[in-house]
């Protein structure tokens, strides 16, 4: 059997990006202007950059949010499957994940960290989450671990026996860790941020999973290089997808 990887950590990765300030403002601009090429939408003047910087705040204040969709970016991820779950709750993105039908799953499996919180204080949509004991921490580490290469065990014995690697899988719990595609455009991602962080500075505050706001953080870093104007007109504007 594979030996077994227990990570408590995710993997973001920024595979290719069309993605920039200036496809927000030419999109913008052909409404007042006709068309235009990327280059004339923003010359690179003190003097254009603030009237840059003012139309996407503009736009973001308003919600005029057609004009950030003329971009694009594709991220790699690796995380457990029930952040994968989650994330395609989000129906304004392309995905392609790695299939357990045609490949055998890696033994690969997630184990929150001791910084994690555990402990859910409050009901559902008012509640939050404090740290656990010393205790209850060791104890979670140990039953994932066990159960997690208890399960491993168990898929390759199904599969040592000939049986198919869509029918084994069943046995693999969600904390293992799968990979995906994700390709969206500046607007959905911030529609994803919005939901899937969590900021005091927010309108409309969101309480996600910890995990999938580890995701979330990650892919934000990248965005906020490659359109610094969008991603501060964002936060000035409470972080509300336009």
């Amino acid at each position: 059997m594979s030996e077994i990887e227990f990570r408590s950590d995710v993997t973001v990765e920024l595979v290719r990006a069309s993605a920039n300030d200036s496809d927000v403002l030419f999109a913008a601009r052909v409404s007042t202007q006709g068309e235009q090429t990327l280059e004339s939408a923003a010359s690179g003047t003190a003097a254009d950059e603030s009237k840059d910087r003012g139309l996407i705040n503009f736009l973001m204040r308003d919600r005029h949010g057609s004009p950030f969709e003329h971009n694009s970016m594709t991220f790699y991820v690796q995380a457990p499957i029930f952040v994968f779950r989650e994330f395609m709750r989000h129906r304004i993105a392309s995905y392609n994940e790695e299939s357990g039908r045609y490949r055998e799953m890696r033994p690969v499996f997630y184990v929150p960290s001791e910084d994690r919180n555990l402990i859910q204080v409050g009901k559902p949509g008012a509640y939050d989450f404090e740290p656990g004991t010393a205790e209850q921490h060791k104890l979670l580490q140990e039953v994932i671990k066990r159960e997690s290469e208890s399960a491993y065990r168990g898929y390759q014995e199904l599969l040592d026996a000939g049986i198919a690697r869509e029918v084994a899988r069943s046995v693999l719990p969600l904390n293992l860790y799968s990979s995906m595609y994700v390709t969206m455009n500046a607007r959905s991602l911030m529609n994803f941020l919005s939901l899937r962080t969590k900021h005091p500075e927010s309108h409309f505050p969101s309480f996600p999973q910890r995990e999938i706001e580890m995701v979330a953080e990650k892919m934000e870093q990248f965005w906020v290089e490659l359109m610094p104007l969008t991603a501060a007109a964002f936060e000035k504007n409470g972080r509300v997808s336009p």
